[in-house]
């Protein structure tokens, strides 16, 4: 066999992983694009020393263990991401002010088909699904990067504890005294926040709440949208800290100093195993449309319990493949005429 053809069939094995391991990455760091880069770094590190894997263990375990330790490496600065609710409490309308803080400050948003590879076994599918929902995430970064390994490994990659604590270099004890130090804690973080309760498909139920919606959001109808909400529902936007809670509230926002979004238009988008939309908000200066956030909604009990607007747009529209702009179509520019 050739070098060229060698090198060629390393490539296509290893690629063979990126989806799986980019979700691991993305579940360690909370970033879209960190985990990106930890797993281009595992690949690079993977090409250059592939001479020195002895086969010992399987080149998927092999490419964990790298891709641990890349994360574990970028972890050690000890930045961990957050939602808006968890640094500050809500700002009551009267006072809410748009505060920028810095990207790393936030845990971002991500493209399911970036990080969720397709597996055959409906379970399987749902357990990576809730794992990359937003409220879990955030829990993980609660956790010592070391008990994030474990329980990602362990709980959501159902790894046996002798395969992680040969990975993680430790004791079969270790990993599991470590596993219930992090249930633990993740209990406690998930009793106080509402999980979503998001089918896999969306129900029918959920279809129709969802249509709802986008009717009541692209028509600016608060009545209609605050008929769909929970009471105690949240509304982010990140890189803003503010945050607001219940129909008065984000109404009150949403018709004030958020009224640029009336005349949006809404697109789905399948966002962190959650339904989503990609906003565009008419542009004044073109008469089509400009992209404003990636909306990441969460259900539970037939409402809306969360609704996050991520506003990065040059960062988030192009990892969801989304254009930068929408043109007015002929007959809509003639209406506004």
């Amino acid at each position: 066999m050739s070098n060229s053809t060698a090198t060629a069939e390393l490539d296509v094995a290893l690629e063979k992983y990126r989806t799986e391991l980019t979700g691991y990455c993305y579940r360690m760091l909370g970033s879209s694009f960190e985990a990106e880069d930890a797993v281009q770094d595992t690949l690079v590190r993977a090409w250059r020393s592939y001479d020195k894997f002895e086969g010992r263990s399987s080149l998927r375990s092999w490419l964990y263990r790298i891709a641990t330790n890349v994360c574990l490496d970028m972890l050690s600065a000890g930045n961990k991401r957050a939602r808006p609710m968890d640094l500050s409490e809500s700002t009551p309308l009267a006072r809410a002010a748009l505060a920028p803080r810095p990207d790393n400050t936030w845990l971002e948003p991500v493209p399911d088909a970036r990080v969720l590879p397709t597996v055959e076994d409906p379970a399987e599918a749902a357990v990576a699904k809730e794992s990359v929902r937003l409220a879990f995430m955030a829990a993980l970064q609660q956790l010592p990067p070391k008990q994030r390994a474990v329980l990602i490994l362990r709980e959501v990659l159902a790894w046996k504890a002798n395969e992680v604590a040969e990975l993680l270099g430790t004791t079969v004890a270790s990993v599991n005294s470590a596993l219930q130090r992090a249930r633990a804690t993740l209990a406690e973080q998930q009793q106080s926040g509402a999980a979503a309760d998001v089918s896999d498909p969306l129900d029918e139920e959920q279809q129709k709440l969802l249509e709802r919606y986008v009717a009541a959001f692209e028509g600016y109808d608060m009545t209609a949208l605050t008929a769909l909400l929970h009471e105690d529902a949240i509304m982010t936007m990140p890189p803003f800290d503010l945050w607001l809670v219940g129909h008065e509230d984000i109404a009150g926002f949403m018709t004030t100093i958020g009224s640029a979004c009336e005349g949006s238009r809404l697109f789905p988008v399948q966002v962190n195993g959650l339904p989503g939309f990609a906003q565009y908000k008419p542009d004044p200066d073109t008469g089509g449309w400009s992209p404003w956030s990636i909306q990441v909604l969460e259900i539970s009990d037939g409402r809306l319990t969360g609704f996050h607007f991520f506003l990065d747009t040059k960062r988030w529209f192009p990892l969801f493949d989304l254009p930068l702009h929408l043109e007015a179509k002929a007959d809509e520019a003639e209406e506004g005429a």
